[in-house]
C-alpha cells in the first residue's frame, strides 16, 4: 500500500507578507546610517523650529509655537517615513535585483507589498514615539486623553497607509535609485510648507493655496494631529475654525483607496516590465 503523502500547500499571502516585513526589518535594522538619519531627521527639525520659534504662540489659550510644531511634526514624520522609505526603498529593490530574484519564488506581488507596509508601519510607530517624547519632555506638550488617542489611533493607520501606497505608486516613475530621494521629497518638502506644518496658522497662506493644500492628506494629517495633542480651543486657528475630523477621515480613506489603486496598476517586477 502506497502511502499518501500531504500535498504542499503554499503559505496564505498574509502569512507571506509577514514573513518578508520580518526580512525588510532585518535588512534596515543592519544599516545603521539609515536608521540614524531616519528617526533623527524629523526630531532634529522639530527641535529646531520648536527652539527658534517657541517664544511666541497662542496667548489666549497659553499654547507656544514649540507646541504647536510638536503636534504638526507628526504628520511630517509619518509622511517621510512612510512615502520616502516605501518608495526609495521599493526603487533600490528593482534596481539591484531583488524583486527580479523574488518575482521566481512563490512570493506574490500582494505578500511583498505587505511585507514593505510592515516596515512602514514599524517605522512610522518608532518615528512617532520619538515626535511626541521630544514634545513632551523638550517643549511639554500634554498628552491627550484615552478619547483622543483612539482619534490618534486611526488617524495614524490612515496616515500611514495612504502614504505608504502612495509611495509604491510615486516609486514607478523612480527610473535609478539614485534619484529616488530627489524625486520623493520634492512633494513631502511643498506639501509640508503648504499644508499648515511648517507655517500655523494656515491662514496666513492665500486662501488659493489653502485650497490646493486640502486636496492631499498631509493638511488633514497635521490638523487631526493638532486636534489630538492641542487644546480645543486651537480649533479656532485652523482653516475653516474646525477640526473637521469627519472630513479628515473622509479625505485619508479616499487617498487609501487612490493609493491602492494606483499600486495595483503601477507595480512592476522590474523596469522592463512597463
Amino acid at each position: 500500500m502506497t502511502a499518501v503523502l500531504p500535498s504542499a500547500t503554499l503559505p496564505s499571502t498574509l502569512a507571506g507578507g509577514l514573513s518578508r516585513g520580518r526580512v525588510e526589518l532585518l535588512m534596515f535594522l543592519r544599516d545603521r546610517t539609515a536608521v540614524v538619519f531616519t528617526f533623527a531627521f524629523p526630531a532634529m527639525i522639530l527641535l529646531l523650529f520648536g527652539t527658534i520659534f517657541g517664544g511666541s504662540g497662542d496667548d489666549r489659550s497659553g499654547v507656544s509655537a514649540s507646541q504647536v510644531y510638536s503636534a504638526s511634526m507628526i504628520a511630517y514624520g509619518a509622511l517621510s517615513t512612510a512615502f520616502v522609505t516605501m518608495g526609495s526603498g521599493l526603487a533600490m529593490d528593482r534596481e539591484d535585483g531583488t524583486l527580479k530574484r523574488l518575482r521566481g519564488t512563490p512570493l506574490p506581488a500582494a505578500a511583498y507589498l505587505i511585507g514593505k507596509l510592515v516596515l512602514v508601519l514599524v517605522l512610522s510607530i518608532a518615528e512617532v514615539v520619538v515626535l511626541v517624547g521630544v514634545g513632551a519632555l523638550v517643549f511639554g506638550i500634554p498628552l491627550p486623553d484615552a478619547s483622543h488617542w483612539l482619534t490618534f489611533g486611526w488617524l495614524f493607520l490612515l496616515s500611514t497607509a495612504s502614504c505608504g501606497l502612495l509611495g509604491v505608486a510615486v516609486s514607478a516613475m523612480v527610473t535609478h535609485a539614485r534619484t529616488a530621494g530627489t524625486i520623493l521629497n520634492v512633494p513631502v518638502v511643498a506639501l509640508q510648507f503648504i499644508s499648515g506644518v511648517f507655517i500655523h496658522p494656515i491662514t496666513q497662506l492665500p486662501h488659493w493655496l489653502i485650497v490646493v493644500a486640502s486636496i492631499f492628506p498631509v493638511k488633514w494629517m497635521s490638523q487631526g494631529f493638532r486636534y489630538v495633542f492641542l487644546p480645543d480651543s486651537m480649533r479656532a486657528l485652523e482653516a475653516n475654525g474646525r477640526w473637521e475630523l469627519g472630513r479628515t477621515a473622509l479625505v485619508l480613506g479616499a487617498w487609501t483607496v487612490i493609493g491602492l489603486v494606483l499600486c495595483l496598476v503601477t507595480f512592476r517586477w522590474n523596469q522592463k516590465d512597463r
